[in-house]
């Protein structure tokens, strides 16, 4: 039986068929790879271009990559929180970044988002693992955010004057920030409410990124509008511009179903203006997003209706139709971040509901009445005065207790408070959003340890800043040289972590420590240009641990890359032959097959039939290598991801 919490809050389990997320991949992400696909083109304002150079990083260590799962799906319980009144049913998972899963309109009986009971996790995301459907919460910096599979602390808020608020945290280890969404849904309210706040506690800036994603259904009535003439744009391959969606490229864009190829609209909203952004279906049905003043982004995203992008929803949402995203930020477009300065408490509210929205005027030829309507019928679905007013509670209900403990996430920010506390930082008011020691695993274990006073015999984990490094320091094994190695690898400091990496190699380590510091060496000298020495020692690597498939892998990708396929031939003869890597490395070994003049053994192999659980979006190299061994013959379907 679900236990119910107030009257309008149930704690319950939804059934979604799905592979598991798997184990963390052990090694750290310390390569520079990162790629910005933007460049900034004409007509886009100098203070843009800033935002756009700010904040970037080469990569999003310390966290480890979440790509150890398959496409071998099967039903699981995951557990969720529904919210409910006369008019909405919310339906939140918040063991997968806490997630809105579900926003069903009891009046029209539809679905909102686009949603489905088989979401297939997919490399699209900063740490690999996503999946497709609902409304999702991004931090950090451009990409989903790495909480996007990650359970966050939950609970159950009971306010004084009787909400019942369902909030999720975490702390964010990119930006070293914590962050909350406070979830709530009035009796007969037409929209429910997300209170977000983010609080830097570093006595320094941080470049802060945030965006609000929902993914919504596409027909081929579907359309977008926002209170805006003009967008920057982008197809993923030219550069940003400004742009006039309803006349992109010889078709309006706000229709997803006319576009050819996926594609971004940054829609320029004038300042003075409410910003919102809201779909219309055939019936004038649709999501609205509305927020306040400092949620100032509002976008949209689009597939395309070419076979890459019909292949990759398939992919992601199989038989769930077809969808777009509507997406909200603190930034005007998603190559930029803000300065959140030391000690800030950033701050918003977002609503979403029906927009109800009158099919003819939403769908007529007339732009202007299309904006003019629906800003009017969002004025009568939630006052812009109403939702503005509302901030000054969200904040002070920011910091009421929880009632009632739902699920823990990461141990992180417990270390984190430690760590602060032993040098004297500040930190965060934990009053309404605890980090508790229940929530520590053996990732967090070394670390706390370390910090009082334990020798440190290595870590399944990593951490990253000047803190750590004085205590590592001090430490004399090898696992301890590893990590100080990597930190400065982390931030892309190549001489320092070669040197580290020696000091380690001349060591008495483990064949695991051993196999991370050639592998740390081979990729520092690689990225220096020095191919033949950096592919020698990511071999050795291999050979101190042959046992870990990630290490593989990625020596076989590299050695392919950087032009000795015959290494990866031979590596990929002791390839494990079943397992989540199995699909990358049969591609792999007819990729090497096809450089080392074989085409016909690649080509058998890609005719067999390659599945890549971990293909990146956008990643072509099916389609490509079919073409090169295949020349005479149509790709197949299965293959098509490209997104132009």
């Amino acid at each position: 039986m679900p236990l119910t919490a107030g009257s309008n809050l149930t704690i319950t389990t939804i059934s979604l068929t799905m592979a598991e997320l798997g184990p963390l991949n052990p090694l750290p992400v310390v390569a520079a790879e990162l790629d910005q696909p933007y460049t900034v083109g004409e007509g886009v304002p100098e203070d843009l271009q800033a935002s756009a150079r700010y904040g970037v990083v080469p990569n999003v260590y310390p966290y480890l990559m979440q790509d150890g799962y398959s496409r071998e799906a099967a039903p699981k319980d995951v557990p969720a929180v529904v919210l409910e009144n006369s008019k909405l049913k919310v339906t939140v998972i918040p063991s997968l970044g806490g997630r809105i899963w579900e926003l069903f309109d009891k009046a029209t009986g539809k679905q909102l988002l686009h949603t489905h009971d088989a979401p297939q996790l997919a490399n699209i995301a900063l740490r690999k693992a996503w999946f497709a459907g609902g409304l999702e919460w991004n931090i950090g910096t451009r990409g989903h955010s790495p909480t996007s599979c990650d359970p966050l602390h939950t609970a159950i808020v009971h306010t004084s004057d009787g909400k019942h608020i369902l909030r999720m945290w975490e702390f964010e280890r990119l930006r070293e920030v914590v962050f909350q969404v406070d979830i709530w849904l009035p009796a007969d309210s037409p929209v429910v409410f997300a209170a977000v706040r983010i609080r830097n506690p570093n006595d320094h800036d941080v470049p802060m990124y945030w965006w609000s994603n929902a993914a919504i259904p596409e027909t081929d009535r579907t359309r977008v509008i926002a209170p805006a003439d003009e967008a920057y744009g982008s197809d993923y391959t030219t550069d940003i511009t400004r742009v006039r969606p309803t006349s992109h490229e010889g078709y309006d864009g706000t229709w997803p179903v006319n576009s050819p190829h996926a594609a971004d609209f940054f829609f320029d909203i004038d300042p003075a203006e409410r910003r919102w952004v809201v779909a219309a279906d055939d019936d004038g049905d649709g999501l609205a997003m509305l927020s306040t003043g400092l949620l100032r982004g509002k976008k949209l995203f689009v597939w395309g209706q070419g076979q890459g992008g019909k292949r990759w929803q398939e992919w992601l949402s199989p038989g769930a139709g077809p969808y777009a995203e509507i997406q909200a930020g603190l930034a005007q477009t998603q190559f930029e971040h803000l300065v959140m300065p030391a000690g800030a408490e950033w701050a918003w509210v977002e609503a979403y509901g029906n927009g109800h929205l009158d099919p003819d005027t939403s769908h007529g030829t007339n732009w202007d009445a299309a904006v003019a309507h629906a800003g009017e019928r969002l004025e009568q679905l939630l006052p812009h005065e109403e939702l503005e007013a509302m901030l000054s509670a969200a904040v002070s209900d920011a910091d009421v207790p929880p009632s009632k403990m739902l699920l823990h996430g990461s141990g992180w920010g417990v270390v984190e408070r430690a760590r602060r506390q032993k040098t004297g930082k500040r930190w965060v008011d934990e009053s309404g959003t605890p980090f508790v020691d229940e929530s520590v695993t053996e990732e967090q274990e070394p670390w706390l340890g370390l910090l009082h006073g334990k020798a440190f015999d290595g870590a399944p984990s990593f951490v990253a800043g000047a803190d750590w490094a004085e205590l590592l320091a001090g430490e004399d094994g090898p696992d301890a040289k590893l990590q100080l190695a990597t930190m400065r690898h982390g931030r892309q400091d190549l001489e320092g972590a070669k040197d580290g990496y020696r000091r380690v190699l001349a060591s008495d380590a483990g064949p695991g420590t051993m196999a991370l510091a050639y592998r740390g060496l081979g990729l520092a000298l690689l990225a220096g240009g020095q191919d033949t020495a950096g592919l020698a020692e990511l071999r050795k690597g291999v050979e101190a641990d042959s046992t870990n498939p990630s290490l593989l892998t990625e020596a076989i990708t590299l050695s392919i890359r950087h032009g000795d396929p015959v290494m990866a031939l031979e590596l990929n003869d002791v390839a494990p032959k079943e397992g989540a890597a199995v699909g990358r490395l049969r591609f792999l070994r007819a990729l090497a097959l096809a450089r080392t003049g074989n085409p016909g053994g690649a080509a058998a192999i890609l005719r067999e039939g390659v599945e890549i659980p971990d293909l990146r979006e956008g990643e072509d190299a099916l389609a490509a290598l079919w073409q090169e061994v295949c020349p005479n013959e149509a790709v197949p379907a299965a293959y098509q991801f490209g997104m132009h």
